[in-house]
């Protein structure tokens, strides 16, 4: 099975009309004929507001209700823009971390991958569909509690995809490249050449 694993930030899903520009872009890898994994981020600049949003409530949050509250944005992007593939006549499918297979620590906030069992993921993509994976996220097997990895997790959860499918991943960003900063917040930051 030749399988893609396509990664969007946040800045790259931030509003209806980048969600439809990436279900273009991802179509456009599904009529190669690739199996297409996507992994997203939660929309825009959403997992600080909900971060903010919990410390309004509460100075200090339950860090289990964090999880719960912090995973709802990978939510939203990964049914968007499934949403917004279907509407482009490709078939797609989205998941949740746990839906997926991705298999974690049991530690709040900060979780780490153990293992990826993705087996509703390869039944969607024998089915020809895109299937569109919530980043960020997981579940602990044992206490079947949802966790979050951490900052820069969906990142990490389309590496793991594509290692666990020997794939060739493709991390899409609003930057040049890699980047000592962010450079949308640090004039000085240098863009890596290797």
């Amino acid at each position: 099975m030749d399988v893609i694993v396509l990664k969007f930030g946040g800045s790259c899903l931030a509003n209806p009309e980048k969600i439809r520009l990436r279900a273009q872009q991802i179509k456009s890898f599904y009529d190669q004929g690739l199996k297409v994994i996507t992994v997203v981020s939660a929309m825009g600049n959403q997992t600080n507001e909900l971060v903010n949003l919990a410390y309004k409530v509460s100075p200090t949050p339950h860090r289990r209700e964090l999880d719960m509250l912090l995973t709802t944005g990978e939510r939203i992007s990964m049914a968007l823009l499934s949403m917004a593939l279907n509407d482009l006549h490709c078939p797609a499918i989205s998941f949740t971390g746990s839906q997926a297979g991705v298999l974690t620590e049991e530690h709040h906030n900060h979780a780490n991958i153990k293992e990826i069992k993705p087996i509703r993921v390869e039944q969607e993509l024998s089915n020809d569909k895109v299937v569109i994976i919530a980043g960020f996220q997981g579940v602990n097997p044992i206490t079947k509690e949802v966790t979050t990895l951490g900052r820069g997790g969906s990142d990490t959860t389309a590496m793991a995809f594509a290692k666990h499918f020997k794939g060739r991943c493709y991390i899409f960003k609003d930057v040049p490249g890699v980047c000592s900063a962010d450079p949308n917040k640090y004039h000085h930051a240098q863009t890596f050449k290797q």
